[in-house]
């Protein structure tokens, strides 16, 4: 679907938000919003309305808003998460940005962050922001960090991420490798007054910007 492939598709999980100022911030008019199940809860933080609504419904009660609502089986392969990314790509967005997406379960925080890796395979483009950071892939294209963040991490979770260059930053590194074994690339710095860079030759990096 053409028509939203520069729209920005915005899908609210149900992992604790704190900061709902900051995120506010973050949300465009024209964002299309997708809540999944116990998500609802910060629609009036986000202080947004839907424009779908996805979940099986076993962690927050069906609001029967007038809003297009998808209800899921409680039994299925995917999360309400992974399901509304599906759908997203559907509708034809390549731009997405996930929230209350990185909380108290671990397990859905993983499977949320790996969302990150299969839109980045499809060439699309995903982020996931927290009360604490910013989440993204880095593949091929250089990346630019300033120095508003207080920290940045580099980790690989794909595999292979080889040919690392990071340049202005107090740890900086030059061809190098990472491997999924040794993630010696937490808790850097960009040097002040400066923009931090970031490749990858080969492979993937996971990139967090800690705010």
């Amino acid at each position: 679907m053409e028509k939203n492939k520069n729209r920005r598709c915005v899908i609210a999980g149900g992992a604790d938000i704190g900061d709902y100022e900051f995120l506010r911030e973050k949300l465009l008019p024209d964002d299309y919003v997708i809540y999944c199940d116990s998500g609802l809860k910060h629609m009036e933080g986000l202080n947004v309305k839907p424009g779908l609504i996805i979940g099986d419904f076993d962690s927050h009660e069906d609001p029967h808003m007038d809003v297009e609502t998808i209800v899921l089986p409680c039994e299925k392969d995917d999360t309400d998460t992974v399901f509304a990314v599906k759908e997203g790509i559907r509708r034809g967005f390549e731009d997405f940005l996930l929230v209350g997406a990185v909380g108290a379960r671990l397990d859905h925080t993983l499977g949320n962050v790996y969302l990150l890796e299969y839109l980045d395979s499809l060439g699309m483009k995903g982020c996931i922001i927290d009360d604490y950071s910013e989440m993204e892939m880095i593949s091929g294209e250089r990346v630019v960090v300033p120095d508003r963040y207080s920290f940045f991490s580099v980790l690989n979770i794909t595999g292979e991420a080889k040919g690392i260059t990071i340049e202005n930053a107090k740890y900086p590194l030059s061809d190098a490798e990472i491997t999924s074994g040794y993630q010696y690339g937490v808790s850097n710095e960009v040097l002040p007054g400066k923009e931090a860079y970031i490749s990858v030759r080969s492979g993937k990096l996971l990139l967090i910007k800690v705010r």
